[in-house]
């Protein structure tokens, strides 16, 4: 067994895992402060209601996102030393200052939002909401800006093979880190609407809470159909700023060999890495030229233009690419056809395009899984490029000890995750309810009056 390998598929595990929850809690804080913001200025109770429902759903998945990160930076220092050692004089303040910053940020005022219903003036409720909403951005600007750096190092300096920062602006703003900020904001932004569009749509289908599947239908609706085809314009920037700078990562998404011919787009192909070829080829001639340079003539690297050992594995990365791409189509798609139904005012009376959007909640969630495979396997061999190769990063760990703690992983990841799914699903069968917390009576200590706040946000149905 080799120890790299069952590391990198330990990490992979673990961050995938993890990562759903930040592509989902981003977007939900936004939605949930302009639920409150409404509610302030229309004075409309059923806003009030679907902010406290989907609040307790932001809190069950920010408690899991939390739990899954902590043990992502345990790994750093049990199976990665190498890479701590090499590049932690730079990831390290850049992960530090996402805790400093936004962690507490987001904890302080999460406790705000949940236990202050009644308690504290509406004002202050959807204020604490907002909050929590920009503290969710700041953690993925600093996150992002830390991995970004990986692909893209700049601002340091290498001494005795270890990287010292030189210049921080350099090192936060390094070339990538604007599109890809920008590409995975509007990942997570899409990721929630499709999950509200998908509730919303589950009520109306079924005939339940059907007021409520109605806003949320047509605020989801409204925001896809801005961000999918803004999403687009991101993307292909960001396969731009790529190309650039990442070549061979570029040549792995096309399956593109020969960099002497213009590249043709493979709708399907099954990449032969061994003989360097493309079986059960569906292709659009110079279609990838078309796309990365604008021109059908152009020509950009191929992955023949470096030795085997400098490539990254091309199948994953060549499907996650194609399987983001077609799942950000469909979401331009149901955006655009949905805006259509509203402009016609057959929005939320359209059964057909309801009951097939209910289904499509976990669209965000596996473009966001894809779009990470795509980043991440498409850097190797480098785990900080150019710099640090991912096989020189490893701890010296046996491999034994590597697969023990994978499988613990795989084991303690399915209890808790499943109970954490379960009981979201939950809250979202019982749906929001039609009363709002009556002010409460009890006079007592400020910690048994948290105490009645905290089983009240809990409670499925309180």
């Amino acid at each position: 067994m080799d120890p790299v390998l069952l590391a990198r598929i330990q990490f992979g595990f673990t961050i995938s895992f993890h990562i759903i929850f930040p592509s989902f809690t981003i977007g939900l804080a936004a939605y949930i402060a302009t639920l409150l913001f409404v509610w302030v200025r229309t004075g409309v109770e059923r806003y009030q209601l679907l902010a406290r429902f989907w609040t307790k759903i932001f809190a069950v998945s920010f408690g899991m996102g939390v739990v899954s990160g902590i043990v992502l930076s345990y790994q750093f220092g049990t199976n990665w030393s190498r890479f701590s050692v090499v590049v932690g004089n730079v990831i390290g303040p850049a992960i530090g200052y996402e805790v400093l910053t936004a962690f507490f940020l987001e904890a302080t005022f999460l406790g705000v939002l949940l236990f202050g219903w009644n308690r504290v003036p509406p004002w202050l409720s959807a204020l604490s909401a907002a909050i929590v909403a920009v503290g969710t951005a700041i953690s993925a600007f600093w996150i992002l800006s830390a991995n970004s750096w990986m692909q893209t190092p700049t601002g340091h300096e290498v001494r005795d093979g270890i990287a010292y920062p030189v210049d921080w602006l350099a090192i936060i703003f390094n070339p990538s880190f604007p599109y890809r900020l920008a590409h995975m904001l509007t990942a997570a932004y899409l990721t929630t609407a499709f999950v509200v569009l998908a509730v919303g749509a589950r009520y109306l289908v079924a005939e339940r809470h059907e007021a409520d599947g109605r806003t949320m239908v047509r605020m989801a609706v409204g925001m896809i159909a801005i961000l999918a085809p803004l999403q687009l314009f991101f993307g292909d920037q960001h396969g731009l700023n790529t190309l650039e700078h990442q070549p061979i990562k570029v040549a792995a998404m096309e399956a593109h060999w020969d960099g002497s011919k213009p590249g043709d787009f493979y709708i399907f192909a099954w990449p032969d890495e061994k003989n360097e070829v493309n079986r059960f080829a569906i292709s659009i001639p110079r279609g990838s030229s078309l796309v990365l340079r604008h021109d059908p003539d152009g020509l950009f690297p191929g992955l023949t233009s470096v030795p085997p050992d400098q490539r990254p594995p091309v199948v994953p990365v060549f499907f996650a690419f194609r399987i983001m791409v077609g799942i950000g189509l469909t979401m331009i798609a149901t955006g655009l056809f949905g805006a259509f139904l509203w402009w016609r005012g057959k929005l939320v009376s359209t059964r057909w395009y309801l009951q097939i959007v209910q289904y499509f909640w976990p669209l965000g969630f596996i473009a966001v899984l894809c779009g990470w495979i795509t980043t991440e396997v498409g850097r190797q061999p480098w785990i900080a490029y150019g710099i640090l190769r991912t096989a020189d990063a490893i701890s010296p760990v046996s491999a034994a000890s590597v697969l023990t703690t994978l499988i613990l992983f795989v084991v303690v990841y399915g209890i808790v995750f499943t109970m954490g799914i379960y009981y979201i699903n939950r809250l979202i069968n019982r749906g929001p309810q039609g009363r709002a917390i009556e002010p409460s009576d009890h006079i007592g200590t400020p910690l048994s009056a948290a105490g009645d706040a905290a089983r009240e946000a809990i409670q499925p149905g309180g």
